[in-house]
């Protein structure tokens, strides 16, 4: 398998999604990451309940999707005991990731200039709302709450519908990618200077560049984007969404050549012999036109059919798929994007991600299930040396 980060220790104080997301992609590429939780209660995406069972164990499908191959270890940060444990484990740790509300950490004697004291190159790696700095760095967020502040909403869905919210908590997952690159950049540094790397991943920054496109044109000249439905941004009229026979098609026939191939893989080179669409300018100036005649073409065939004709001659086309279409098909299961895991208690596998690139032909697939809640903090404690009574009496004091 693609394991290029065997040997790296990372420490993981993050929750819920973004964080505990990022440290999963290190953990699928051959990291360790000792995940802190607090002691009875743990993560909380752990008593997510869309399968009771699961989340009765704590082991709910929101916790099992992204901390697969990480190891529990339970910690109370507010006691004194806990933070002197956290402490002695991040001066084992390569990477320390944490996304408490800017701040906290400093407060807890966790922050980069006290982390760094510990460790002289750790790549330390915080993940917020907004930063830290900036007005709005102490607030709180969520996915939806950054939807609706970064423009996203009010390009998405049909004009006049009001704005809508990708159906999707996509931004905690492209946060989660974006921390996790920025602590690979973070670890390539430290290696090259020795010295302690500070890396600051917010959610709001990560779904404006997630626009960069649209942020550009807005920046450059003015131009406010609105809701487009299904359309594409190229909006070119032999490009966006077509009703079918049968289904909807997905169609990216945005250039003369792309748009000679269309006509004549469909029979209707008439189309390219009319001059309203014989030459770039004409074709702009007769678009509607050039649409009404596509509409009647399309609504001939089912979508499946027009997919298979125009990939076969190179012009992008796609079908409108759900979910549940996609992920049985072919493609899929070649590109190995899931893993299968048995959790205890629950009768059949949970498919989980793998990680979303390969690395020399392979992709790096969960290999253990997501850890019981503190189920390694023996282990992890014993290697720091303490001893067994030592343990039996942090348990008593509910500080592990």
């Amino acid at each position: 398998m693609f394991q290029p980060l065997q040997g790296l220790r990372v420490v993981d104080l993050s929750q819920v999604l973004a964080g505990p997301y990022a440290t999963y992609l290190m953990a699928l590429m051959g990291a360790e990451v000792l995940k802190i939780e607090k002691p009875g209660e743990g993560d909380w995406t752990r008593i997510g309940a869309s399968v009771p069972e699961l989340a009765e164990r704590k082991m709910g499908l929101s916790y099992l999707t992204q901390n697969s191959n990480k190891k529990s270890v339970t910690l109370d940060l507010k006691s004194e005991a806990g933070l002197k444990i956290a402490r002695e484990l991040v001066a084992t740790a390569d990477v320390f990731v944490e996304n408490f509300k800017p701040g906290v950490a400093e407060r807890l004697g966790l922050g980069f200039e006290a982390v760094k004291e510990l460790k002289p190159d750790i790549v330390y790696c915080s993940i917020s709302a907004f930063g830290q700095d900036g007005p709005m760095r102490g607030r709180p967020a969520y996915d939806h709450v950054i939807q609706g502040m970064c423009g996203i909403m009010m390009t998405t869905g049909a004009p006049g519908a009001g704005p809508t919210k990708v159906g999707s908590p996509y931004i905690d997952y492209a946060t989660g990618m974006n921390a996790a690159m920025a602590v690979m950049a973070g670890v390539l540094e430290m290696r090259r200077t020795g010295e302690a790397v500070q890396v600051d991943v917010a959610m709001l920054d990560t779904a404006l560049m997630l626009m960069a496109s649209l942020m550009t044109t807005h920046l450059t000249t003015g131009w406010i984007p609105e809701q487009s439905g299904n359309e594409a941004w190229s909006a070119s009229p032999s490009s966006g969404a077509f009703d079918t026979l049968e289904g909807v098609l997905m169609l990216a026939a945005n250039n003369l050549p792309q748009f000679r191939r269309m006509a004549e893989a469909m029979g209707r080179t008439d189309l390219l012999e009319d001059p309203r669409w014989s030459t770039p300018d004409a074709l702009k100036a007769n678009s509607g036109a050039l649409r009404d005649e596509l509409i009647a073409i399309f609504k001939t065939r089912p979508a499946a059919e027009w997919e298979e004709m125009l990939n076969a001659v190179a012009v992008p086309a796609g079908r409108v798929r759900g979910l549940d279409e996609i992920l049985g098909e072919d493609q899929i299961t070649s590109r190995a994007l899931t893993s299968e895991i048995h959790v205890e208690g629950h009768d059949g596998p949970v498919y989980v991600p793998a990680l979303s690139f390969k690395g020399n032909g392979t992709t790096s697939p969960a290999t253990t299930a997501p850890a019981e809640l503190g189920a390694d903090t023996d282990a992890v404690l014993s290697a720091l040396g303490y001893a067994p009574d030592q343990l039996t009496g942090l348990r008593a004091d509910g500080v592990i």
